[in-house]
């Protein structure tokens, strides 16, 4: 059976100087990224983030997914690991609760030229090699928009609260609660900051654990709700752009027969191969997300996308 697993790829830019962060386990006597197996109930985003504050104390958020590296622990199993790159700031630097363990004796900020003679495995330079990629392309600065779908909610058929009008008022499903909790740490993974959701009751219900465990305000916008994006198109897509090009970490989260309105406008930030990436998702399934990369807001620059995810809460099987 394989074995799961989730890290990062810290780094840092310091008068335009880039710098990676490594970790150095004596147990093993190697030097690599840092990482771990997923816990039981846990997606690979919690993995992700969970690991890297037990390694290096840093508590960070993720950037875009650089690659997945597969090879046989010396037993024979599989094992396959998820990396993601993540900036940490110096605020985030200066909170740091690491102390050397047994697990992991030090954690070093080095160049990319010394992290590529002191890693000991190959694979670990692929992860590296990804994250100087982004750099050259100007893609290494992102913020995300997340889309996401309300969480499974009564059927249509069985919801007898009022008329064929009163749908606004349908409620998630106890299986839909779940999802919903199950929601909060993948989010919180990306450092979401803005929740904007249809106000229809399926959708607020499904963001609003994650912005009450963050205190954030919840932005409800009729344009994204079926019936709104039904009677002016236009409006939707003008709504989703201002979110984009607002330029924080935002949550859109909307219904089925919104989608195709909602990703065409993201995809508007994107060119042809990823407008197209992003207009498939619009099959997402309930609870389901599509991460969107974009570089930052920059004063006369438009964002662009710079990656494409898309992830379930539900946890590793």
């Amino acid at each position: 059976m394989t074995i799961y697993a989730a890290g990062a790829l810290l780094w840092r830019e310091v008068k335009g100087e880039l710098t990676v962060a490594l970790i150095h386990r004596s147990r093993h006597n190697d030097w690599s990224w840092p990482k771990g197996k997923v816990d039981p109930g846990e997606s690979l985003l919690e993995t992700a983030v969970r690991e890297i504050k037990e390694e290096t104390g840093l508590s960070i958020k993720l950037g875009p997914r650089l690659k997945i590296v597969n090879y046989k622990i010396p037993s024979g199993t599989p094992k396959e690991v998820h990396y993601w790159s993540a900036r940490v700031s110096d605020a985030a630097l200066a909170k740091s609760t690491f102390e050397p363990s047994e697990e992991v004796a030090s954690v070093e900020w080095r160049t990319p030229e010394e992290a590529l003679k002191l890693l000991t495995y190959e694979f670990d330079r692929e992860v590296l090699d990804a994250l100087l990629a982004n750099r050259k392309k100007g893609h290494l600065h992102t913020k995300p928009v997340i889309v996401l779908r309300h969480a499974k909610a009564t059927a249509r058929t069985d919801w007898f609260g009022g008329q064929p009008h009163d749908d606004g008022h349908r409620p998630l499903l106890a299986a839909g609660v779940a999802q919903a909790k199950a929601l909060v740490p993948a989010l919180a993974a990306f450092g979401i900051k803005r929740v904007v959701t249809s106000p229809w009751v399926r959708c607020e219900n499904t963001v609003a654990p994650y912005a009450h465990s963050r205190n954030l305000k919840i932005i409800e916008r009729s344009q994204l709700s079926e019936q709104g994006n039904n009677k002016g198109p236009k409006r939707t897509r003008n709504v989703v752009k201002d979110i984009v090009t607002d330029g924080r970490a935002s949550l859109i989260c909307s219904h089925r027969p919104a989608m195709p309105t909602i990703l065409q406008a993201i995809g508007e930030f994107g060119d042809a191969v990823q407008s197209e990436l992003i207009g498939s998702a619009k099959d997402l399934k309930p609870a389901e997300f599509l991460v969107v990369h974009l570089t930052k807001n920059e004063l006369g620059k438009k964002r662009q996308v710079v990656a494409i995810e898309r992830y379930t809460a539900d946890p590793v099987a």
